[in-house]
């Protein structure tokens, strides 16, 4: 795939006059040197790993969590990263948050919107609480971000807006209808915004599915993994890194024509509808 570009393909007769791609320009189309990102729920987990791989590749980034143990232990380990104790479910945190941004990046090009809780009840146990915390981070949350950061891409340069979405927003599943019923709204949200923020903003959702996170990790005991994996094609949990991979790819030049879509990764999860059984 290094010795091929998309035009090499789309005009096989004219493969002998083009240069081959070398892995050095594949890098120089990944790269996001001095650009502008932020990452919501960037102290652990899928956010920590999306966050290390964007600096990895010379971006300047900026990270919102609520957390702020989390937080400090992660810009210890990064320094050049900075960091905002936010939680986005609140929009006056949110309109803080980005006002600093602007000091911080003032080209805010990128956005990955992945913060997002859950809490693993049958539908008949969710209270109204639950309801309305899981709602308050995975939807509002998502907007509250999304807005602020599409009001600056849109009065600057334009960019890219990746909001995190699951499989648990395109299949059903089990205890989780409080989280189920946010990532089903993330996705349609996604599209509506890409129509509206286009060409300017490209938009898309990412859908992984089961991830070896900390908060996977606090939910599922070993059995129920090693169930869960013993469904999946791929016969495990991505890691956080490959979900990462997916956001770098994305926010890069070289999906410059990607907007409006919903990605899955999820090691064949729900091509057989194998995890909700």
């Amino acid at each position: 795939m290094l010795n091929l570009t998309l035009r090499n393909i789309a005009h096989k007769e004219d493969f002998s006059a083009q240069k081959d791609v070398s892995l050095r320009d594949v890098t120089e189309l990944m790269n996001k040197n001095g650009k502008g990102v932020v990452v919501t729920g960037g102290a652990s987990g899928i956010g920590q790993a999306t966050a290390e791989r964007f600096l990895e590749e010379g971006a300047r980034v900026v990270i919102l969590d609520r957390d702020s143990d989390a937080l400090d232990k992660m810009l210890h380990r990064f320094p050049t990263i900075e960091g905002l104790v936010t939680d986005i479910g609140d929009p006056e945190q949110v309109e803080a948050a980005f006002g600093k941004i602007d000091r911080l990046i003032p080209d805010l090009e990128i956005l990955i919107n992945n913060a997002g809780i859950s809490i693993r009840h049958s539908f008949l146990e969710i209270t109204p609480e639950e309801w309305q915390q899981v709602i308050k981070v995975n939807l509002n949350g998502v907007f509250y971000v999304a807005q602020a950061a599409a009001k600056k891409m849109m009065n600057g340069k334009g960019g890219v807006i990746l909001n995190m979405g699951s499989t648990n927003g395109l299949v059903g599943t089990p205890y989780y209808a409080d989280y189920n019923a946010t990532k089903a709204g993330v996705i349609e949200l996604t599209k509506s915004m890409a129509i509206e923020l286009a060409p300017k903003v490209r938009v898309n959702a990412i859908c992984p599915g089961y991830v070896m996170t900390p908060m996977q990790r606090a939910e599922y005991t070993d059995e129920m993994i090693e169930k869960v994996n013993s469904k999946i094609p791929l016969k495990r949990h991505a890691s956080p890194e490959e979900v990462a991979n997916l956001f770098a790819f994305l926010a890069s030049s070289q999906a410059q024509y990607f907007t409006g879509q919903t990605f899955v990764i999820d090691g064949g999860e729900i091509c057989g509808g194998m995890a909700s059984r």
